[in-house]
């Protein structure tokens, strides 16, 4: 098997989907280990579950910094820890235009709704109010434009009489932790594939 790729992984609350591509990341057919979990709040919950798994943590408040400084020691971090790709999850963050290109082609976002609708927040109150019959999760690759990278990967749920926003979020968030890990493993090992010699 080739050598695991080395994974960022960005939050900034509880990492639920951190936890899900950790978990993952046990199988010894991952083609991933996460080598730092990042986060713009120092209190974020996502860090002690890392944390309690062995992962390395860094945190930093965003408070105070512009935007590209903020992303410098983000970017930094990351590559101090010798990651190669990066995975955005519940980061709530927009980013810079330079980090995005330092990483581009190498970082992926989950976003949740069927992009390209309902790109940034609010989905599931969005998705209930508009009368949709489905509403699902997207793993994107990151690109400048906000929730505009090349989908790589969706998964729909019904959206069933009665639903609010809460129990939306929670039906959908199985389905999350299911095709973030899967979709993120098929991404590096096809990236490892295409860079080996005579590839």
């Amino acid at each position: 098997m080739a050598k695991r790729a080395r994974l960022g992984v960005l939050i900034s609350g509880r990492g639920s989907n951190m936890l899900a591509l950790a978990e993952a990341a046990q199988a010894p057919d991952c083609p991933y280990v996460i080598a730092l979990v990042a986060s713009n709040d120092p209190d974020a919950a996502g860090l002690a579950t890392a944390r309690a798994m062995g992962i390395p943590t860094w945190a930093h408040s965003h408070k105070g910094l512009k935007r590209a400084e903020f992303d410098a020691l983000v970017d930094a971090a990351l590559r101090d820890a010798d990651v190669e790709y990066v995975a955005l999850a519940g980061y709530m963050r927009l980013l810079s235009g330079g980090f995005v290109g330092g990483w581009a082609g190498r970082m992926l976002n989950i976003h949740p709704s069927l992009l390209p609708k309902y790109k940034g927040l609010d989905t599931h109150a969005r998705a209930i109010a508009a009368g949709d019959a489905v509403h699902g999760v997207s793993i994107h690759i990151v690109t400048a434009e906000l929730d505009d990278g090349p989908v790589l990967a969706q998964a729909e749920i019904p959206i069933l009489p009665g639903d609010t926003p809460e129990s939306l979020a929670a039906r959908l968030l199985i389905e999350e932790h299911r095709l973030y890990p899967a979709t993120l493993a098929e991404f590096v090992r096809n990236a490892q594939s295409r860079s080996r010699p005579g590839a």
